[in-house]
């Protein structure tokens, strides 16, 4: 009998833990709906039997009451137009009069009954504002905008929903309109999901994408990839160009998420864009369009290596003033990167020419690099040469090979320094009193590498 009790409350305790668990797999995510509710002076023009206030005041009822219906979700109500008398208004005139909270639909709309047409429709100001009326991006949230005219303080709506996504606050705001022209509406293309007033299941419609949650978050991932294909490279400025107006809409540091893939990115879906990723050299995607509520994977061919220069630091401490001019081994003389010496940059895998600015020039070509290997490049210390004369003079010096290579110029004092890679070398020089070339004087040396070499023009 004990035995069977025992099965019993297990039996029993199994049952409550899997009822539980589903209750919690099938609770609703939060969502926040903010309504930015027009009452600007234009609100008191008649439209059909009623005002638009009056019309905007009875939908909006109508939608918070449907809204209300829903599990775990939550309101808040910012206001523009409704402050500042006009004429002449005020384009700050925008205020979140009720904050999101639970429970608190009968204020919001007492709030809203409260509205008297008042101001001007500072748009673009009360859509940035509205990204700081949500407390965080773990909910749904979205924005309900009802207003009967266009932005009235030379904003820009286009820039406001950029500054809202680059915060993951809402991607396309549901725009209602009351009586607006068909030029009007097109200023809200590029905003959100255009709704007209007189729409009799516009309540129906936006109730129902709320309750399904439709209104996804639009993302993307930028896979930049390594010559097997795997979306390994990273760390790497990313600019995303609008194809259509040539302008740049993002920039991005890419970086790889906990999990080692591309981190996700929500991005307008509205224009078509071309992904500039700013490695050595540049590289770039294919014409990009978006698709609302979707994920979309853009990838680029990236694949990287490492070159590396190196020079012991010396005794006389110049090397850190050493670079070098790193251009693509294909006969094209477009610098691509100017790399200081001791440091390690990377590059598309390829190969490559240097010209390391060492007197004289140090000239390296077909510097091969690989996919994530590391290419050594090593020059050898300078060594310092001084040099005097009794008088000023010109002069040059000129690395002593088959072919006598030409260095540098001379100044005109009478004691210089210089430094110069190891190897063999000559001075030409004459006195600026002598006015003969026959007074032409050579010098030949060698310079070691941390060593001073000492030339003596009057001996």
């Amino acid at each position: 009998m004990r035995i069977r009790r025992l099965i019993l409350l297990f039996t029993v305790l199994c049952c409550a833990t899997y009822s539980q668990a589903q209750v919690k797999k099938t609770e609703p995510s939060l969502t926040r709906v903010l309504f930015v509710f027009d009452a600007s002076n234009s609100m008191k023009t008649k439209h059909k039997n009623t005002t638009r206030i009056e019309g905007a005041k009875e939908l909006f009822y109508k939608f918070i009451d449907s809204l209300s219906k829903q599990k775990n979700i939550q309101f808040a109500l910012r206001m523009y137009g409704h402050t500042v008398k006009y004429p002449p208004g005020d384009c700050k005139d925008s205020k979140l009069v009720v904050p999101f909270g639970k429970n608190n639909s009968t204020l919001i709309k007492s709030k809203v009954a409260e509205a008297k047409p008042t101001g001007i429709t500072p748009i673009e100001h009360s859509l940035t504002e509205s990204a700081n009326d949500f407390p965080d991006t773990k909910a749904v949230n979205m924005i309900i905008l009802i207003t009967d005219g266009i932005e009235e303080c030379e904003g820009d709506p286009c820039k406001a929903r950029q500054k809202l996504m680059e915060k993951g606050i809402v991607f396309k705001p549901f725009i209602i309109g009351i009586g607006l022209t068909v030029e009007q509406i097109k200023t809200f293309e590029c905003v959100g999901d255009y709704y007209d007033f007189d729409n009799t299941s516009l309540v129906t419609d936006i109730s129902s994408i709320i309750s399904k949650q439709k209104l996804n978050k639009t993302s993307a991932q930028v896979n930049l990839l390594d010559t097997k294909s795997y979306p390994s490279e990273t760390n790497v400025n990313m600019t995303f160009y609008n194809t259509a107006t040539g302008n740049y809409v993002y920039n991005y540091m890419h970086t790889l998420n906990q999990k080692n893939n591309p981190d996700t990115l929500y991005l307008d879906d509205f224009p078509t864009y071309k992904v500039i990723a700013h490695t050595i050299p540049p590289t770039e995607s294919k014409d990009v369009k978006l698709t609302q509520g979707k994920h979309t994977i853009i990838p680029i061919d990236a694949p990287q290596g490492f070159i590396e220069l190196r020079r012991p630091m010396g005794v006389y401490n110049f090397n850190e003033k050493i670079k070098s001019i790193i251009r693509k081994s294909s006969g094209n003389m477009q610098t691509l990167n100017v790399q200081q010496m001791n440091t390690t940059e990377k590059y598309i895998t390829g190969s490559y020419d240097l010209e390391i600015l060492t007197l004289p020039r140090t000239y390296i070509y077909g510097v091969k690099v690989e996919q994530s290997q590391t290419k050594l490049v090593e020059l050898p210390n300078a060594g310092m040469l001084t040099v005097k004369a009794l008088d000023n003079g010109d002069g040059c010096i000129l690395k002593d090979t088959k072919k006598l290579e030409w260095v540098c110029n001379l100044n005109t004092s009478t004691s210089q320094t210089y430094f110069l890679q190891p190897g063999n070398y000559r001075i030409e020089w004459r006195a600026k009193s002598l006015k003969g070339s026959i007074y032409t004087i050579e010098k030949k040396f060698t310079i070691k590498s941390d060593v001073e070499t000492k030339v003596d023009l009057y001996k």
